[in-house]
């Protein structure tokens, strides 16, 4: 435990250098099979077109009808329910491939649910992009803030006592933009109640989002520019 504690007072530009030292006790995390098998057989089915946008992500990236809401068929979904930095980690080669304009990431909250530390989180986005770089260097990267969560709702406890640690992996996530060439984006602030949880207005049960939500969220991206 106090090696993790160290981990986590490091500045946030050194985690995006550093490898952490309990790393390893992470790398076998699996995905949620049945699920991300069929994900991955339906990516595989699609043309490997080049320059697009693609969403990559978890559940919250999945739920979000993205070709719709831009009203360009060409955007990609590339969101798997339950996945987290390990699953993405082995399985960018379908972004990279199609050498995208753009990239936006959601990653974190699952990881956040299954105790994987902040430091490791952090660090394994900075593989993720890293990764996106060196073999798709034009692409831009946009990362998003990790969502909020309503510990009002009951159905996603693993995720609900744990919300002190999504503004921690934020601020690592923010601190490293510079050094790492992404851009930051606080998509979080958009969703927040007075209490700084998932507004209900926005949730379906603390985790998930309704399709309102969506409309803001794109809504934010264009009104920035990045879309």
């Amino acid at each position: 435990m106090k090696y993790i504690l160290l981990l986590l007072l490091l500045p946030a530009f050194a985690l995006a250098q550093k490898k952490p030292t309990n790393q390893n006790l992470f790398d076998t995390i699996p995905f949620i099979p049945d699920h991300t098998t069929d994900r991955l057989a339906q990516f595989a089915k699609q043309p490997v077109t080049q320059g697009g946008i693609i969403f990559l992500g978890n559940s919250i990236t999945e739920m979000g009808n993205w070709a719709k809401l831009l009203n360009d068929t060409t955007v990609l979904n590339r969101g798997i329910g339950g996945d987290i930095t390990f699953g993405v980690l082995k399985r960018l080669d379908d972004i990279t491939n199609r050498h995208p304009k753009k990239v936006f990431i959601l990653l974190g909250i699952n990881d956040i649910g299954k105790d994987i530390p902040d430091s490791v989180i952090a660090y394994n986005y900075a593989r993720i992009v890293k990764q996106i770089h060196a073999n798709s260097s034009a692409t831009k990267i946009f990362v998003q803030s990790i969502l909020p969560v309503n510990s009002a709702h009951t159905n996603f406890p693993q995720h609900y006592d744990k919300g002190e640690h999504i503004p921690r992996v934020n601020k690592m996530l923010e601190a490293n933009a510079k050094a790492l060439d992404y851009t930051y984006i606080n998509i979080a602030s958009l969703f927040l109640d007075a209490n700084k949880r998932l507004a209900d207005q926005y949730t379906i049960e603390g985790l998930h989002l309704k399709p309102a939500a969506y409309e803001v969220w794109v809504a934010y991206l264009k009104k920035l520019k990045y879309l």
